[in-house]
């Protein structure tokens, strides 16, 4: 997904995304089972689905006799992270401040633990940047 722009993606390719995510590789009909019934919708609406997160490049398929079985190319933590680099970029335009508070905000609502983790996660980035930098 490098060098992509962030693609967007509507409720239901997120759902289609998730299940994969979570499931494993599939074809129309299992993915159409697992979401589409429950939600009412066709079968149909579920492979134009799947064809158009595999024209973003986000799904590769493999023909297996008479149906295409699809995979998740990227992982849901890398489709995370660009589309939230995406974003910050758009919006902050050279004001990072706004951003940084948000992100430490939405860590100290969910609970003191992510605080320590965001804390590790940049002590572990400076860690690594020092070392490559001496390199």
């Amino acid at each position: 997904m490098h060098g992509l722009k962030r693609p967007y993606l509507g409720e239901l390719e997120m759902a289609v995304l998730e299940h994969l995510w979570s499931n494993g590789d599939f074809d129309a009909k299992g993915v159409y089972n697992a979401l589409g019934k429950t939600r009412g919708i066709s079968h149909n609406t579920i492979q134009s689905t799947l064809e158009r997160l595999f024209k973003k490049r986000l799904l590769t398929r493999q023909k297996i006799s008479h149906a295409y079985i699809y995979h998740a190319v990227v992982s849901r933590d890398e489709l995370m992270g660009r589309m939230i680099k995406d974003v910050v970029k758009t919006i902050s335009k050279e004001n990072t401040d706004g951003m940084l508070a948000a992100f430490v905000d939405i860590a100290a609502h969910t609970d003191e633990s992510h605080l320590d983790r965001l804390e590790q996660l940049i002590n572990e980035y400076r860690l690594k940047r020092d070392i490559e930098s001496q390199s």
